[in-house]
């Protein structure tokens, strides 16, 4: 034990010897916070929309000013021209072009179905399908308020059937974005972190030929890995400590759950993350090459982990693949906590999976470090 914490001190002393990365530790989490919650967000505010009116007649007229008082579309530009139409939609000036053919008005009066054409700028597919979905609000509200202006054409008795259905939000009531994408941050935060600043530091010392100095020493390899881990575990939880509370100074993010168990997950996940940052250290020979692999794995860990699409849409395959990524399991566990408030029975499958993940990592990474004695 001794010998363990020598090593952790040393460990300390060679990581904030360098200026810059004692500096960059606590300025990335502050840096991630203020640029990526608020930025990182699926949430349209603004949807650019180009009206084809061709009818002109006063029911076309009220469809467009239900347009305009919506919160989610700005009519930005009105023609007659298709050909114009088209043309503004493929210079990405538009998100939607909505074409009110001829006779529209005419065919509601006759109590007959009016058609419309809406034609999506589909290049991102979020996008698009969140401005089909609101389009599609406007008008069941523009087909409500016909039907109750004209009740006898809905059924001889002059009746409209509905169901009356009051919903209510849980866990996030307002569905303020920033408290989704906040705990899938904090988990990138740790990431970065641990992944990089540890591996990228054993294989300088491989660089500057000072780790040979400690090959020949009796040093044990799994006391040389833990001392390597130690450091990075205790930055790794401070960071995160100071990403959660400028989380709700600033943005005012809920935490329902048990703080020691949120640091307690996240210990965990390091200890996950650190070993497999140590098992690629040890068979890179430079920080290139150690950027190249962590950089790899990184980006699939990140896309694949569910802080951007949702995990149960995910190919079969994709879930799979996703029991041996530790920042899925992390992700999960945040928003669980934070959010829900859930304790350690709600969470136990991810917190065992995760330490089972810990245990495997670490041991490869203890495995493949060599010793010359």
């Amino acid at each position: 034990m001794r010998t363990i914490l020598y090593l952790i001190r040393k460990e300390f002393l060679q990581i904030f010897r360098d200026r810059f990365i004692g500096k960059a530790i606590f300025a990335v989490p502050l840096v991630q916070m203020l640029i990526l919650v608020p930025a990182v967000t699926f949430e349209i505010k603004e949807i650019r929309l180009c009206i084809i009116d061709m009818d002109m007649s006063s029911d076309s007229r009220r469809l467009i000013n239900q347009l305009e008082g919506s919160s989610f579309f700005r009519i930005r530009h009105s023609t007659f021209s298709e050909k114009e139409a088209r043309s503004l939609l493929h210079k990405n000036r538009y998100d939607v072009i909505l074409h009110i053919p001829e006779g529209f008005g005419r065919d509601i009066g006759n109590s007959k179905a009016g058609a419309l054409l809406a034609s999506v700028n589909a290049i991102n597919a979020t996008t698009a399908q969140l401005s089909w979905t609101y389009l599609n609000g406007v008008i069941r509200d523009y087909n409500i308020n016909i039907l109750m202006e004209n009740p006898g054409s809905i059924s001889t008795a002059g009746i409209i059937p509905g169901i009356d259905i009051t919903n209510r939000y849980w866990y996030n009531e307002k569905l303020v974005y920033s408290y989704y994408m906040l705990p899938g941050i904090l988990a990138i935060l740790v990431t970065a972190i641990g992944f990089l600043l540890a591996g990228l530091n054993l294989v300088k010392e491989k660089e500057t030929g000072t780790i040979e100095q400690i090959n020949v020493t009796p040093i044990r390899k799994y006391q040389f890995i833990t001392a390597k881990m130690v450091p990075f575990i205790i930055i790794g939880l401070l960071d995160l400590a100071l990403g959660l509370a400028l989380g709700r100074l600033i943005f005012k993010i809920p935490f329902e759950g048990s703080i020691g168990l949120f640091f307690l997950c996240a210990a965990i996940f390091m200890i996950a993350v650190l070993g497999i940052a140590l098992f690629i250290s040890t068979f890179s020979s430079s920080q290139q090459q150690f950027m190249f692999v962590a950089f790899f794995f990184m980006m699939i860990f990140i896309l694949m982990s569910g802080i951007f699409t949702p995990f149960d849409s995910m190919p079969v395959w994709a879930i799979k693949f996703n029991l041996v990524n530790p920042m899925a399991y992390l992700i999960r566990i945040n928003r669980m906590i934070m959010l829900k408030g859930s304790g350690l029975i709600d969470i136990s499958r991810d917190v065992i999976s995760l330490t089972v993940l810990a245990i495997l990592f670490t041991g490869f990474a203890v495995r493949r470090y060599r010793k010359i004695v």
